[in-house]
């Protein structure tokens, strides 16, 4: 891989790393960046290397959040606990007593959040994966999206302002508000769209506060992203050059080290700000890829 190549995978991965988290649509971005600035791949390998990319950014949720994420932990059982364990059969006192010394249970509530609000995609999303990347993977589509989402925020947000959340922490996230968000997620599948900024609106509208809205698209997002990269690599197969192999590493670094950057400043941005500049910048980049593809087109290039 030769210098500029380098560079073109770095860039890349700084676009991944910043438009995952924010509301502002990855996929689309990287759509956009693509007519500017091709990589020297074939075209198999770039549409795999646009989604495990993500692993980069995902990975950061991982390492920012671990705490919250993790459910397993080591603690010595009480007395007391241990003779309410005592009364029960051996098989059930087993499982009883593993539960009580090894595992976070309102972790695992999280979890079982997140598999719930995972569903809707896979029964609705993932039978027209391809049918939806072939017909909609172009720049009328993504404006579109940019511009409906946008406006959208800015009437949400207005909106919100005379409400006040219901939900202010995750672990007061009910199972029927991970669904509807998990239902709103669905609508990413559109390029333009935005998966961050489509939870974040289905957050929102359920009643969460803007945080836990973000939080849980973060988390939301671990088993999308690994499933999505693992179908991608499965259907591409192993047969990497080392090349591809080293634009895939480097990217995916790249991703993780700004998508840190990306989740902490989203954070610390939303706990003073609403989503409503968010919906402004994505209203001014559909206006503008329209006008670049539409003078492109009239005046004949390619």
């Amino acid at each position: 891989m030769d210098f500029i190549e380098l560079l073109k995978v770095i860039f890349l991965g700084i676009v991944e790393g910043i438009t995952e988290w924010l509301p502002i649509s990855s996929t689309g971005h990287m759509i956009l960046v693509d007519e500017f600035l091709k990589l020297n791949v074939t075209e198999d390998f770039k549409n795999l290397f646009f989604v495990v990319i993500q692993l980069g950014a995902i990975l950061a949720v991982v390492v920012l959040y671990w705490n919250k994420l993790w459910p397993f932990y080591i603690r010595p059982i009480s007395k007391k606990q241990q003779a309410v364990l005592n009364r029960h059969g051996a098989v059930s006192r087993g499982i009883l007593a593993f539960v009580e010394k090894f595992c976070d249970k309102e972790k695992w509530v999280l979890w079982f959040k997140i598999i719930v609000a995972c569903i809707p995609t896979i029964v609705i999303a993932l039978p027209f994966n391809d049918v939806i990347e072939e017909k909609f993977n172009n720049y009328v589509v993504v404006a579109i999206a940019l511009i409906v989402y946008g406006i959208l925020f800015i009437v949400i947000e207005n909106y919100n302002k005379r409400r006040r959340p219901t939900c202010t922490n995750l672990e007061n996230l009910s199972f029927k508000t991970a669904f509807i968000i998990g239902l709103f997620q669905v609508l990413s599948v559109v390029p333009g769209t935005s998966r961050s900024g489509s939870t974040i609106i289905g957050g929102i509208l359920a009643g969460t506060s803007r945080t836990v809205a973000a939080e849980f698209t973060f988390f939301l997002g671990i088993p999308v992203m690994f499933g999505a990269s693992l179908l991608k690599i499965l259907k591409f197969g192993f047969s990497f050059t080392g090349t591809e192999v080293m634009i895939l590493i480097v990217g995916m670094v790249v991703a993780f080290v700004v998508s840190i950057i990306a989740i902490k400043f989203l954070m610390g941005y939303i706990k003073k700000h609403d989503f409503k500049a968010f919906g402004w910048y994505r209203i001014a980049l559909g206006i503008l890829v329209l006008g670049y593809f539409i003078g492109k087109t009239l005046l004949g290039c390619k």
